[in-house]
């Protein structure tokens, strides 16, 4: 958004309003004529809160979260303007798990003892970090050592397992995401660019579209849907069209979001079917785009013009929404997970995971950490923070902060190495909140215990957050909270500094090296700031603990390229972004598995192969300790084990 010479942000505006200046510091302003947000999504989900922004409270993404709900759920605008309480009154009831038997229940009974020999065994437990054997029994590990030292702990009636030259690992961890919005994405055509998805040109947008058509058997009540195509890494370098989207049907109606989650696309039929025609006006916070010179609609609807489709979309049942929510668990264990989280968890979320734990369908363990919207709906709830209900829990609250460095929405202390067409030479960003509320959130926290998270991409954003902590920790006093900076891309030395003395991790989007690389260092950052985005080697050089993660449905939750991306620091033109940040496999590995159990309060039963601890376990054909760095991203999972059963098997 650009912004006036006083920092504050301006609005673009609908057709005909022209700009206005608008405050990030006056919520109010952000009620009308600001493109943050749908309207409908707004009124749908609208907080409490009187003294937060629409930008504040949906942040990067947020908006996709309703929208697809109302096309998976098919909410009305009139029922999702009912459906307010989700968000504004959220009930956060206990999972009503059953009384009988459960996966995970099954797993601690499970009879017998199975030993794993024949490998390499990589416990991450620095006193002793290779094992010759491990024993297994009722999903938790009995024994870790030696051959001779686990036979006689496991036993004669055992099962051996000969890894056979494979290596096992502890099962990797999540740190940040969003399994319950990936779910939703499920249910749409992957149009992303690759690695991430198949696209390259238009052309193949369009065969992906017919291949959904085929899939479905004609789409999702009539529709084709597509979601994360990417204008800028198509070979044609443009945004598509009506027009393109025409090439795949004129008699039926077609909707593709765009990677950024805050513009879709649709067909000439879906125009038609949605009522927009030249004689529509842009809807408050949201543009109608239109053919140069007319007033013809292109296709594409920005923003608030989401509203306009959001509630004619096709509508699915509570069981074909778990049924995506078990398709995303299953790609999540191919890749080795064992734990993900939801970070940023609203109400639609919170009943969707809530449900899987009490049908019994969460393979993999979620923790949530709610928006922080609901911090007064959790202070009254009956759930337990951090109590384990069936796979699912609490860990703490989500704080925003800013925006992303990829769409120069990060809150920075320096300029943008390239300003945006309309923005001043001056351009920083801007925060989400003030620093009295983000300190009051973090007091809110701190005052009942909880864990807090908070999204800071940008420096600035970083040091409100930090800023928080420690005048919450002068208030509260120092003890193990472990608050944690997701995203942390552009985290300077003595904020590090300061982080380590009050005890507050990074976890580091560390794939932004390769997915936005050349980005950052051509107009983002420039080429001394973009060096260090995630500075993980400066982490470590402090002895600090720090943790990876990929920020789904942002990108795939693929672990693989967590490694690749940490060790190589390679952008998509193949060339090191900072080197001197670069950090080995091992030290790598520890940002997914121990590290991150420590962050989400789980290394006593997480994180690491030991005596005791659950039985959360990968093997992988190759050792990413020593196999050659460039190929990290191409290591070979085998089996994925969830409490001693084998979730996924290549």
């Amino acid at each position: 958004m650009p912004s006036s010479k006083n920092g504050n942000p301006i609005s673009r505006g609908g057709k005909g309003e022209g700009r206005k200046r608008m405050g990030h510091d006056k919520p109010a302003t952000h009620r009308g004529g600001c493109p943050c947000c749908s309207p409908y999504v707004w009124d749908a989900y609208r907080p409490r809160d009187p003294g937060l922004s629409r930008r504040g409270f949906f942040g990067v993404g947020a908006a996709f979260t309703a929208a697809a709900l109302s096309a998976l759920t098919g909410k009305s605008e009139a029922g999702a303007a009912g459906a307010a309480g989700l968000a504004t009154a959220l009930a956060f009831t206990a999972p009503a798990i059953a009384l009988g038997e459960t996966r995970r229940s099954r797993a601690d009974a499970a009879p017998g003892v199975t030993v794993y020999r024949g490998g390499t065994i990589r416990t991450m437990n620095d006193a002793t970090p290779l094992a010759e054997a491990i024993a297994v029994r009722g999903g938790r590990i009995i024994a870790a050592g030696t051959e001779v030292d686990v036979a006689a702990r496991a036993g004669r009636e055992t099962r051996i397992v000969d890894l056979r030259g494979r290596t096992m690992m502890p099962g990797f961890v999540d740190c940040h995401g969003h399994i319950s919005m990936t779910a939703l994405l499920m249910g749409f055509q992957n149009l992303a660019p690759e690695p991430a998805g198949p696209i390259r040109c238009i052309a193949d947008i369009q065969s992906e579209l017919v291949k959904y058509r085929e899939k479905t058997g004609g789409g999702r009540g009539g529709w084709l849907l597509g979601a994360s195509y990417d204008d800028s890494l198509l070979a044609e370098k443009r945004a598509i069209t009506r027009t393109d989207l025409d090439e795949v049907s004129t008699t039926q109606p077609i909707l593709v979001y765009h990677a950024s989650l805050h513009v879709a696309v649709v067909n000439s039929y879906a125009l038609s079917l949605l009522g927009i025609t030249a004689n529509t006006p842009d809807p408050r916070g949201g543009v109608i785009r239109r053919w140069p010179g007319t007033n013809e609609p292109n296709g594409i609807l920005e923003e608030g013009a989401l509203s306009l489709a959001m509630p004619r979309l096709p509508q699915a049942s509570r069981e074909e929404l778990l049924d995506l929510l078990d398709m995303v668990q299953d790609r999540y264990a191919a890749w080795g997970i064992t734990t993900a989280q939801d970070g940023a968890t609203r109400g639609p979320d919170y009943e969707l995971l809530s449900l899987a734990a009490e049908r019994d369908r969460l393979r993999l363990d979620v923790i949530a950490y709610p928006f922080f919207t609901h911090i007064e709906d959790l202070a009254r709830s009956e759930v337990e923070m951090k109590r384990d209900y069936n796979g699912f829990k609490i860990g703490g609250i989500k704080l925003m902060l800013d925006g992303s460095p990829q769409a120069k929405t990060a809150w920075l202390t320096k300029p943008y190495e390239v300003v945006p067409t309309g923005f001043d030479t001056d351009y920083r960003g801007y925060p989400i909140v003030d620093d009295a509320t983000a300190a009051k959130m973090v007091d809110d926290a701190y005052a009942r215990g909880w864990q807090v998270y908070a999204h800071c991409n940008g420096d600035a954003a970083a040091d409100q957050f930090i800023a928080a902590i420690e005048k919450a920790t002068v208030k509260h006093g120092l003890a193990d909270r472990r608050p944690t900076v997701i995203h942390a891309q552009t985290l300077r030395e003595d904020q590090l500094d300061l982080m380590q003395r009050l005890g507050v991790m990074p976890s580091y989007f560390v794939t932004h090296t390769f997915y936005w690389g050349d980005w950052h260092r051509d107009s983002v950052l420039g080429v001394e700031r973009a060096s260090r985005i995630s500075p993980v080697r400066s982490t470590i050089d402090r002895g600090m603990r720090f943790t990876l993660h990929n920020d789904s449905p942002v990108v795939p939750s693929d672990c693989r390229m967590l490694l690749w991306s940490a060790v190589n620091r390679r952008t998509r033109r193949n060339e090191v972004l900072g080197e001197e940040q670069r950090i080995g496999a091992l030290d790598a590995l520890r940002g997914i598995t121990l590290d991150a159990a420590y962050q989400h309060f789980e290394d006593d039963i997480k994180g690491s192969i030991e005596t005791g601890k659950l039985a959360d376990l990968v093997i992988t054909e190759e050792d990413p300790g020593v196999m050659a760095p460039d190929d990290l991203k191409n290591l070979t999972i085998t089996e994925t084990i969830k409490r001693g059963e084998t979730i996924y098997r290549a």
